[in-house]
């Protein structure tokens, strides 16, 4: 059988072409390697470079690594966060005509951590906190597009820094299926396997000594459920108010804006007395904040990013004297948000030296220097500059947390 590449991209063919397919994963030299933190994985996972992109190799049988690539393509289409499917490589063997194992290669997150890489330091219950609630939306997301994981667990993501939260994206879609819909009995499959895997995760970091000593690994596994209900239900509870009382309405949808979903579609039911009003999200997606930040301004952030990136963007908007909402002779929000990027977001960014950003986009680094004003100007009592707080953030803050920051790849 010939070597065989089916990718996502013209290009990939013959860049990937140029690495030493004819060796086991496991004996790649080390030419061929990114040094970058893995995750525990049941197949041989590898690091390495086509072009200008990082990629990842992964190991596996011919009909899961074709099924697997087919899945992320969906996913991927479906919007769910997830690693990006590159290629599938069949067909390989090596010097002695011997075969071996097809590969999925999918490329690099850049920024992201397995989870073992973040615990190499004792990770205190609040940022475990937030690793829970990144996992619950990831979860509840892939729910809601018919997704049925199969697997779900800590070593199945790949966490992302997300403006003093963390964002989560699935890694291993080899268990998944895609449904039009999940049933009860699905979800709690998946929540439960959830819960069994992660308690079982937390009890290895406990046993070699990586865990904080406060945390309770049987808790923890069910915290993830108790998340997953509050977030499952807010989602898509039906709601009944009084007659008339539409901003209840409109509060909810606001509810469900924080939370960073959108209603695409709603059914609204008036009561034969005509003293009730039933709402009941019909279609909701995720990314509502990211997807006004993209029309604004062309940024593409993870969603906490994308709430701080808005609220600064409308304060600093605000303060332009072109700024007049509902005036037909005023500037229109997006060529403000433009002159916001161009004379703001990105001069900030640039002030901070690229070799002190460790593996922060430029979207985290944003929030970084937005926290830290906010924090100098309550010492201050009095509103400080922009500028002078990166200067006091490269200064003193920059050099001790790059020490501590995973060194990004691409």
């Amino acid at each position: 059988m010939a070597l065989q590449i089916s990718a996502t991209n013209p290009e990939h063919p013959a860049l990937l072409l140029e690495l030493p397919w004819h060796l086991p994963l496991e004996d790649w030299p080390e030419e061929y390697l990114v040094p970058l933190p893995r995750g525990i994985s049941r197949h041989v996972v590898r690091y390495s470079r086509a072009g200008d992109e990082v990629i990842a190799v992964k190991e596996l049988a011919e009909r899961p690594a074709l099924r697997e690539y087919d899945m992320l393509r969906d996913l991927d289409r479906l919007g769910i966060p997830s690693v990006d499917p590159l290629a599938v490589v069949t067909g390989r063997i090596d010097d002695s005509g011997a075969p071996l194992e097809s590969v999925l290669v999918t490329r690099h997150l850049g920024g992201s951590m397995p989870y073992r890489s973040m615990f190499e330091t004792t990770m205190r219950p609040a940022t475990m906190h937030r690793l829970m609630d990144a996992l619950a939306v990831l979860l509840v997301r892939l729910h809601l597009a018919g997704f049925a994981w199969g697997d779900c667990s800590l070593s199945n993501t790949l966490f992302r820094r997300d403006a003093g939260a963390y964002a989560a994206y699935l890694v291993d879609a080899e268990t998944g299926d895609l449904h039009p819909q999940l049933s009860s009995g699905q979800r709690d499959y998946d929540l439960d396997l959830a819960r069994v895997n992660i308690s079982g995760e937390l009890l290895d970091l406990e046993a070699s000594g990586a865990l904080h000593p406060s945390v309770d690994p049987i808790e923890f596994g069910m915290e993830i459920c108790a998340r997953y209900r509050g977030l499952w239900d807010e989602l898509t509870r039906a709601s009944v108010y009084p007659n008339g009382k539409y901003h209840y309405i409109e509060r909810r949808i606001r509810r469900l804006n924080d939370l960073g979903f959108d209603v695409a579609e709603m059914q609204i039911e008036h009561a034969s007395n005509g003293d009730t009003v039933s709402f009941v999200p019909k279609v909701v997606d995720a990314g509502h904040h990211q997807r006004q930040l993209l029309r604004l301004t062309g940024l593409d952030t993870e969603e906490n990013q994308a709430r701080r990136l808005l609220n600064d963007l409308e304060s600093w908007m605000a303060t332009q004297d072109d700024y007049a909402p509902g005036d037909p002779l005023g500037a229109r929000p997006e060529v403000l948000a433009h002159r916001w990027v161009r004379e703001v977001f990105r001069p900030t960014v640039r002030a901070v030296p690229l070799e002190l950003r460790g593996a922060m986009d430029p979207a985290e680094i944003y929030h970084q220097l937005l926290e830290h004003r906010w924090y100098m100007s309550e010492r201050a009592q009095h509103d400080i500059g922009i500028e002078t707080a990166v200067e006091d953030y490269i200064e003193n803050i920059l050099p001790k947390a790059s020490k501590t920051l995973q060194p990004t790849a691409e």
